[in-house]
C-alpha cells in the first residue's frame, strides 16, 4: 500500500530516519483517508513479541467523542507543558532571548498545546495486555509508533509523540470504550507540516556508542560529514 509520492520526490529509508523530526505545526490541510491508511498500514508492520500484534490505534478526527477526547488531551497538554516550562527553566538564561533555540522551542510548544484541539489528526496507540505488565512490554507497541512517524515522513506528513494522555487516561478509556486489558501508550498528532522536515540534531556518535565497555568509544563511531550536533536537553 502506497500513497502519492510527496513533493520533492520519494524519501529513502535512511534519509527519512535522519530527517524525521517532531512536527508540531500543521498546515490548514486535511489528512486524507488514503494517507491515514498508508501510515497506519506501515505502523502495523512493526515487530512485536511472538508476533502477537497487541497494538491498536484509536484515530480521533471528528465527532462528539473525538472532540471531547481532544479537549481532555489539550487541557492535559497545557498543564503538563506549563509544569515542564517552569521546572526546566525555559524562561531563564538564553530563554530570555526570543531568537535563541530555547525560546523558539518554548514558543513552538506553547503554540502546539494552545491549539491542540485544532490539529488535523490525533492517534492514541494502545497496547492490549495479555499478561501482567512487564518492563519489556513497550517493545510490542513503541516500534509501531516509530513506524507510524516514519511512514508519515515518507509521504510528506509529520507528527509528534507525547505523553499527554497520562494525566487523563482513565477519562479517555471510559469515553472511548477501551477494554480493561487495553492501555494507552502514547499520544500522536499528525498533519501536513507548516514548516519543513530537515536533518535532526543529536549528540555526536562517539558520545553515544561504546565499544565493549561503558565510556569507550570505538574508532569507527564517526558521524557522516556535515552532521550538525546539539547537546542533550534544553540549552541553558
Amino acid at each position: 500500500m502506497t500513497a502519492a509520492v510527496p513533493e520533492g520526490g520519494a524519501v529513502g529509508l535512511l534519509d527519512g530516519m535522519a530527517t524525521c523530526r517532531s512536527i508540531r505545526r500543521y498546515a490548514d490541510r486535511p489528512v486524507t483517508d488514503e494517507e491515514l491508511a498508508t501510515i497506519l498500514f506501515h505502523a502495523t508492520r512493526a515487530p512485536s513479541g511472538s508476533n502477537r500484534q497487541p497494538f491498536r490505534f484509536v484515530v480521533l478526527r471528528s465527532g462528539d467523542e473525538a472532540a471531547e477526547a481532544r479537549r481532555l488531551l489539550g487541557e492535559a497538554g497545557r498543564r503538563m507543558w506549563a509544569g515542564k516550562r517552569r521546572a526546566d527553566g525555559y524562561d531563564e538564561g538564553s530563554g530570555r532571548d526570543a531568537g535563541s533555540a530555547k525560546a523558539r522551542m518554548a514558543s513552538t510548544m506553547a503554540r502546539y498545546v494552545d491549539r491542540f484541539e485544532e490539529v488535523p489528526v490525533v492517534i492514541l496507540p494502545c497496547l492490549v495486555r495479555y499478561r501482567e505488565p512487564t518492563p519489556f512490554e513497550g517493545a510490542s507497541i513503541y516500534p509501531a509508533c516509530q513506524n507510524l512517524l516514519l511512514a508519515a515522513r515518507a509521504i510528506g506528513l509529520g507528527g509528534a509523540l507525547s505523553g499527554f494522555h497520562l494525566a487523563v487516561a482513565d477519562q479517555l478509556s471510559a469515553l472511548l470504550g477501551l477494554p480493561d486489558e487495553a492501555t494507552i501508550a502514547a499520544t500522536v498528532t499528525l498533519g501536513h507540516p507548516a514548516g519543513r522536515h530537515g536533518p535532526v540534531r543529536r549528540r555526536p556518535l562517539a558520545e553515544l556508542v561504546y565499544g565493549g565497555r561503558w565510556g569507550a568509544s570505538p574508532a569507527w563511531a564517526v558521524d557522516p560529514p556535515g552532521t550538525r550536533f546539539t547537546s542533550a536537553g534544553p540549552p541553558d
